[in-house]
């Protein structure tokens, strides 16, 4: 699977995930759509924390993790909102929309 942004060929593996990580708005926009998601101010809040976790430790925080520290940075977004915003999973399709490569963390995901 691969995703067409501005001309370009953006590699994702059979799931969605990016081979290599893109920051680009564009591409999370390209990726959200083909899920068929508007990404929305909150999307973008969930998807900035992603990234910045993923530049900082090179990883993607665990469902728990990433609950716990949201909750922290923006209360509003406990577990039904983040699930409203991300139907996939918050810590599988938000990581897609984040446009990062597939987590493999411990639950096998």
């Amino acid at each position: 699977m691969n995703y067409e942004v501005n001309g370009s060929t953006i590699e994702a593996d059979e799931e969605g995930y990016l081979l290599e990580a893109n920051y680009s708005d564009e591409v999370c926009a390209v990726i959200a759509q083909a899920e068929g998601i508007t990404l929305t101010d909150d999307h973008r809040a969930v998807i900035d924390y992603l990234r910045e976790q993923y530049r900082e430790h090179g990883q993607t925080p665990n469902f728990r993790a990433m609950l716990k520290d949201l909750a922290e940075l923006l209360p509003h977004h406990d577990s039904k909102t983040l699930y409203d915003l991300f139907p996939g999973g918050p810590a599988k399709q938000g990581v897609r929309f984040a446009g990062l490569p597939k987590p493999f963390g411990k639950g096998g995901y």
